[in-house]
């Protein structure tokens, strides 16, 4: 039985955009590229969706509560760690 391969998100990417522009059908694309073509009509079309949410006005709203979740976590990172070392210090006394 063959070992499954797994695939690279840029390789997916560029035999999808290739599919996309219409290089070849996706006979000729999945002969080039050594892909089964239901592979590629499903990479084709999960691009497709994914472009929507770039695009979508919403998403700069999204951007800016995650960049501020991100340094929220970070801050509290930073108070755990210099807890933990002032702990460590303590009971190596």
């Amino acid at each position: 039985m063959a070992k499954r391969r797994n695939h690279s998100a840029e390789y997916k990417s560029k035999v999808a955009l290739a599919a996309i522009r219409g290089d070849g059908t996706i006979a000729e694309l999945a002969a080039k590229y050594g892909v089964h073509a239901n592979m590629i009509t499903k990479w084709k079309r999960e691009a497709l969706e994914g472009m929507k949410d770039t695009f979508d006005k919403g998403n700069g709203k999204q951007r800016l509560d995650h960049e501020a979740e991100v340094k929220q976590l970070q801050a509290k990172i930073g108070e755990l760690v210099v807890e933990r070392d002032f702990l460590a210090k303590a009971f190596d006394r």
